[in-house]
């Protein structure tokens, strides 16, 4: 793997799942980590720069965190690995995708994710002067913010992204609350239906990260997904 040092959550045992996390940080996928783990091996890295966790310099775009998560499933010898990204996480797990030479990746879950630059739509992020965003104290830190533009740039998008999904085969599953104010749910179908092998499901009275406003129905998708 590369020279950084990663901070990384492990639980249970079976089939690997890799949980990213968003602006929120770790403790708004924490209920995913618990309910994969139940029957499979969970690994969520805290992203460089989140919870006070070093960032170098040089260490900047989503692309440095989807190659070095791609890192930790081959020095793993993981395949048929199940990735879920939620809002900024769901950048990365879409970049994995369309680096992943390597075909470690069997399922992909984006939930409320950010990404690709979609005409009409803009991601108007918490507390990022864009309006719209997550109830007082359950977006991302000023400190997150400014980390997540370290990746992410200004403009929060990458216009080459929507593109490149086109050579993703991997079976994803598009998760997205009824009530997003951050990236809409019609931003939503717009990725989905770049992914030529792609799920899209609306869940009701969610906002931007269903599993934690709506667990019991939006784990219930992603489990039907998965067949679990």
């Amino acid at each position: 793997m590369s020279e950084l040092e990663l901070t990384l959550t492990e639980a249970g045992a079976g089939q690997p799942v890799l949980v990213l996390h968003g602006g929120a940080g770790p403790g708004s996928v924490a209920n995913l980590v618990e309910h994969f783990a139940a029957d499979s091996h969970v690994l969520a890295p805290t992203h460089p720069g989140w919870e006070d966790t070093p960032r170098p310099e040089w260490f900047t775009g989503v692309d440095s965190l989807a190659v070095t998560y791609l890192d930790l499933l081959e020095d793993r010898d993981l395949s048929e690995v199940l990735v879920i990204g939620s809002s900024f996480g769901g950048w990365v797990a879409a970049e994995m995708a369309v680096r992943d030479r390597g075909q470690r990746i069997g399922r992909l879950v984006l939930m409320g994710a950010i990404g690709p630059e979609i005409p009409g739509h803009t991601v108007r992020v918490p507390g990022g002067g864009g309006g719209g965003g997550a109830p007082q104290g359950r977006g991302p830190s000023p400190a997150a913010l400014a980390t997540m533009r370290a990746y992410a740039g200004s403009s929060m998008n990458d216009p080459k992204l929507l593109r490149r999904l086109a050579r993703v085969r991997t079976p994803a599953l598009l998760v997205w609350g009824e009530q997003d104010q951050v990236v809409s749910p019609e931003f939503g179908r717009a990725y989905a239906a770049a992914l030529p092998n792609s799920r899209f499901e609306v869940i009701a009275g969610a906002g931007h990260i269903p599993t934690r406003e709506a667990p019991e129905a939006a784990l219930a998708v992603i489990d039907g997904f998965l067949g679990r």
